[in-house]
């Protein structure tokens, strides 16, 4: 296929889905019905009389309905496989020719991105939250619960940690209508519609959204971090304000994952480490807070630090040449600035545990 051929061909299927909102209203409507006038079209649906001769003309030029000129005038239903035909096999064409062009993008070469279609977003949630390991942590709307319902029971069979908000709380399923344990290690819910969408993958790769940027407002935006030294703002974001703030309890995993784990957040760790008891040895992959630099060390968990509002957590390691405080990302008091933590019951997890 030509490129002129291969516009000509974008222009016409494009000009075959350009559907206004009254055009997809009356469409649908004939569709049920298989046959109405042009009034019982308005009153069927809110297009306002004066529009509707216009909506319904426009969609006889797509050739979608046909018209029967009596008095009064009939709207009739063509049969969508008779309706769709050539465009069906046209973009079967049209995406074979697309597919052929494509050049992938390459991936994190920008540290943020911003993007302000709810398309590209939804595509965004959908790879951060495939592109979990071992940690998740999330902030959806019940209808984005829905949506991505089957990816999160992946992640959670595959053994990914699931830190899930659902907002707001009010329209949030019910516990015995939605079995939360499928989709998360522990949900929770939090009032009000200003809570940000939220996703971050293992603590680095991260989508920050409004919900408004999910609806049909005009205030859509959302940022993508590409890197930990960037993602972790997200990631800090997501534990100390919202998490900490979202007082109802939908579900909560008691069954203990089998040991060594890998954690992005100190506090999920430190959490686990209390409630499971017991002794603990970690490896922790981080930065040197007062020098600089990576470190990784290996030792015995001889004390943890965790506030009730779960707003501060560390843990306290004895290595053989001596014994260091562990905190999180951006952490000032403690020795290490742990960016990746391996969790055993044993010995020290190897880093490829």
């Amino acid at each position: 296929m030509s490129q002129d051929e291969l516009r000509s061909t974008v222009e016409r299927v494009g000009d075959r889905f350009n559907l206004g909102e009254y055009e997809i209203d009356a469409y649908l409507t004939v569709l049920e019905q298989g046959q109405l006038t042009a009034s019982e079209i308005a009153d069927r649906t809110d297009i306002p009389q004066p529009r509707v001769y216009d909506t319904v003309r426009s969609l006889s030029d797509r050739g979608l309905v046909e018209l029967r000129e009596s008095r009064p005038m009939k709207v009739v239903a063509i049969d969508p496989e008779e309706a769709f035909e050539n465009v069906q096999s046209s973009l079967e064409q049209m995406i074979d020719e697309l597919g052929s062009r494509y050049t992938a993008p390459a991936r994190d070469t920008e540290a943020v991105s911003l993007v302000k279609s709810r398309s590209t977003i939804l595509r965004y949630l959908e790879e951060v939250i495939d592109a979990a390991e071992y940690e998740l942590a999330l902030s959806l709307t019940p209808d984005l619960l829905t949506r991505f319902e089957e990816e999160l029971k992946v992640a959670v069979a595959a053994g990914v940690s699931v830190d899930l908000i659902v907002t707001p709380a009010s329209e949030a399923p019910e516990p015995d209508e939605f079995d939360y344990l499928e989709v998360a290690t522990t949900a929770r819910a939090r009032r009000g519609i200003t809570t940000p969408v939220v996703a971050v993958a293992d603590g680095n790769y991260s989508i920050y959204a409004t919900q408004d940027a999910l609806r049909d407002d005009q205030d859509r935006y959302g940022v993508i971090f590409n890197r930990s030294a960037l993602g972790f703002l997200v990631s800090g974001f997501f534990g100390t304000v919202l998490w900490t703030t979202a007082e109802q309890t939908l579900g909560e995993n008691g069954r203990g994952r089998p040991y060594p784990r890998r954690y992005a957040s100190i506090r999920r760790c430190v959490k686990d480490v209390i409630d499971e008891g017991g002794e603990f040895y970690a490896t922790i992959e981080g930065r040197d807070v007062a020098v600089g630099g990576s470190r990784v060390v290996q030792g015995f968990v001889t004390d943890v630090s965790f506030e009730v509002s779960e707003e501060v957590a560390s843990l306290t390691l004895e290595t053989e040449d001596e014994e260091l405080t562990i905190g999180g990302r951006v952490a000032a008091l403690e020795d290490i600035e742990a960016h990746e933590i391996r969790i055993g019951r044993h010995k020290p997890p190897s880093l490829e545990d």
